[in-house]
């Protein structure tokens, strides 16, 4: 069965379905967006910062290593993935290897894709719709079986319209505790959180309380000794109740850590602006630098939208720079405990430069 991809401006690229099998006249919509990581897609598929999207995979052949054991640890998490869930609502890749080779290969990408109800394509010109993606922006775009045909009245749906939060926070407030002692308690706020996000905190002896993104955090009834504010999909001011909750740790003068959405959270709570990159980050190797120092590192990323170094208000200061288009990968208040990255330091596979970062949020809690 043959699939197509049709962009909002009208292009249509047909490939060859590998993925779950539409109905007639079925359609997914999503924004097409690209990654160009070399590996890790299998993190990458389950990543819900993904969530709404149609993926482009750069790297000409995806699938060659399969999919390992979908494993849970405690609490639902995952050992092998960032969530349960593929999130991208479509995947579209240069070539499919059909027989992978892994000694923890337990399925094949596209076994896993049809369990979670995914289509796929294969056989698509990756770096040529990835250059006219760089060209003109991400787009909206639609999966649709080969007779589909384009009309100028055609409805495109925009997931950055939609509540994508809810789609991909937990629904209620849990504790986990760390096999070892505990030396501190964190509340996370979960956007939409990646598993080793959480993997890292428990790994350095941190209890955490994982709450909603729409949890009032001047509720939490329990003691705790810092906040971080998780990845998550979409625009970063739909996320209201979670920037509500950032001022008010602000003005409780929280020890407070975010990663990616939760980056641009904290700058929209500071008083900052955020806008739509043209057609973001997403891999697995962008350089960023540390302001300040002659610090480089690589680093792992997957956004959309970033913060208006101009709208920064007084007391703020761009703390990380991208090297590649000079944007705005970290900010920093400049007396209190209050900083935040727009990449991954927890990457899963990819580079670990900025690990140490988790260690120093723990490091300001020990010191209050």
């Amino acid at each position: 069965m043959k699939l197509k991809l049709i962009l909002k401006d009208g292009t249509e690229v047909i490939g060859k379905s590998f993925g779950y099998l539409l109905k007639k006249d079925e359609f997914v919509d999503g924004e097409v967006v690209f990654n160009t990581a070399m590996v890790g897609y299998s993190e990458t598929f389950t990543d819900p910062s993904y969530r709404g999207q149609i993926l482009v995979c750069t790297y000409p052949m995806i699938g060659n290593y399969g999919i390992p054991g979908e494993c849970k640890l405690e609490a639902g998490l995952s050992k092998r993935f960032e969530s349960m869930k593929v999130h991208p609502r479509a995947i579209i890749v240069s070539e499919y290897c059909k027989e992978p080779s892994h000694w923890e290969s337990r399925k094949t990408l596209q076994d896993f894709l049809i369990k979670h109800k995914i289509p796929a394509i294969e056989g698509v010109d990756t770096r040529a719709l990835t250059q006219k993606l760089r060209e003109h922006g991400v787009m909206l775009g639609k999966i649709a079986p080969e007779n589909a045909k384009y009309s100028k009245s055609m409805l495109f749906s925009d997931p950055n319209e939609s509540n994508l939060l809810d789609e991909v926070s937990v629904t209620k407030k849990t504790i986990l505790k760390p096999k070892g002692k505990s030396k501190a308690t964190v509340v996370l706020i979960d956007c939409g959180i990646k598993h080793n996000i959480i993997r890292s905190f428990l790994d350095r002896d941190v209890s955490i309380i994982r709450l909603p993104w729409d949890y009032d955090l001047s509720s939490v009834k329990e003691e705790y000794d810092g906040v971080f504010v998780s990845n998550g999909p979409g625009d970063p001011v739909s996320a209201d109740k979670t920037i509500e909750s950032m001022k008010w740790a602000m003005k409780e003068d929280k020890v407070i850590f975010g990663i990616c959405l939760g980056c641009q959270i904290m700058g929209l709570a500071a008083g900052a602006k955020t806008y739509k990159l043209k057609y973001g980050h997403r891999s697995a190797n962008q350089p960023c630098t540390e302001e300040g120092t002659s610090r480089c590192m690589i680093t792992s990323q997957n956004h959309g939208y970033a913060i208006d170094e101009k709208s920064l208000p007084k007391g703020w200061k761009v703390w990380f720079r991208n090297a590649n288009d000079g944007t705005v990968e970290g900010i920093k208040h400049k007396t209190k405990p209050w900083f935040s990255t727009q990449y991954h330091p927890e990457a899963s596979p990819g580079p670990e430069d900025a690990a140490y970062l988790f260690d120093e949020f723990i490091d300001h809690i020990e010191k209050r």
